[in-house]
């Protein structure tokens, strides 16, 4: 037996960074508490959500990741508590700018960084102007606690990147987000986007967690209301645990990630897989 416990936390962000990275802290310091092994903080939390405009200053809240706050502070906290922590935020590497998680190991180490491959485009989630498309390729990291892969929100939607961590190796993998109403398409996409992982984790028999954020922000004449929601689900693509559309807190969950490893194994669906027949993949749609 190889029991993880995974947990997922969703909160509002502010202007005040000080404030911000200490409400995350309480949260992870109360998911350790409940024996959370690996804690999910949701995408670019240590501010509002600045993508909504187009605002040149804003291209300044960009750090390298060795100066960053947040990838600092929990990188102490990481190794205080012995818990994994994939850590979202704002990464400047010379004249560029990524969307970037930092894994960092139940010792503190940080293992590597993810850079978010699908960058979207289209207010009020403008996030071109800020983010040049990753350059990592998808990541697997062997932490303390099982190998896991990372997508950052955008991500969520593509298929191919869950099935490439999972051929990676990944036993879980795990989606910082930040969504939530879209005044341009006036349409509620929570159930869409919630179905869209769970499927991930179906697909690929392992369990998927998801954290997003919470709250209503404003950046000038544009609105969103972050829809919250974040979730548990297991390698059936069933929804084990969720939080609301607006509560500030955390959710855990227990897998045996051996007794998941074994599933996969008796199902067949990576035996049965034909690599051979899916050139389409690279040759339709007009992207190759």
């Amino acid at each position: 037996m190889r029991n993880v416990k995974v947990a997922a936390v969703q909160m509002t962000c502010s202007w005040d960074r000080e404030e911000t990275l200490k409400k995350a802290d309480y949260l992870v310091r109360q998911a350790a508490e409940e024996g959370a092994n690996i804690i999910l903080l949701q995408e670019l939390f240590e501010t509002p959500y600045f993508c909504q405009k187009h605002v040149f200053e804003y291209l300044q809240l960009a750090m390298p990741m060795e100066e960053n706050p947040a990838v600092i502070h929990f990188s102490k906290l990481a190794k205080e508590l012995g818990v994994v922590l994939p850590i979202s935020f704002f990464e400047k590497v010379g004249n560029t700018q990524f969307n970037s998680v930092s894994m960092i190991d139940a010792s503190g180490e940080i293992l590597g960084i993810y850079r978010k491959t699908h960058i979207p485009d289209g207010l009020p989630y403008g996030e071109k102007f800020y983010f040049t498309p990753g350059d990592t390729g998808f990541r697997v990291w062997d932490t303390a606690f099982g190998k896991i892969g990372v997508g950052i929100c955008w991500d969520q939607w593509f298929p191919e990147a869950a099935r490439c961590m999972a051929l990676m190796g990944a036993e879980i993998l795990f989606y910082p987000t930040a969504i939530g109403s879209e005044p341009t398409l006036e349409k509620d996409s929570r159930i869409h986007w919630r179905n869209t992982m769970a499927g991930h984790g179906a697909a690929n028999m392992v369990p998927v967690i998801a954290s997003n954020r919470i709250g209503t922000e404003e950046e000038g004449d544009s609105s969103i209301s972050f829809y919250g929601s974040s979730f548990i689900a297991n390698q059936h693509g069933e929804i084990v645990a969720q939080l609301d559309d607006y509560t500030e807190g955390l959710i855990v969950h227990e897998f045996d990630l051996d007794e998941l490893e074994k599933e996969r194994r008796e199902w067949g669906i990576f035996r049965d897989r034909r690599p051979e027949m899916y050139a389409g993949l690279l040759t339709h749609g007009g992207r190759r």
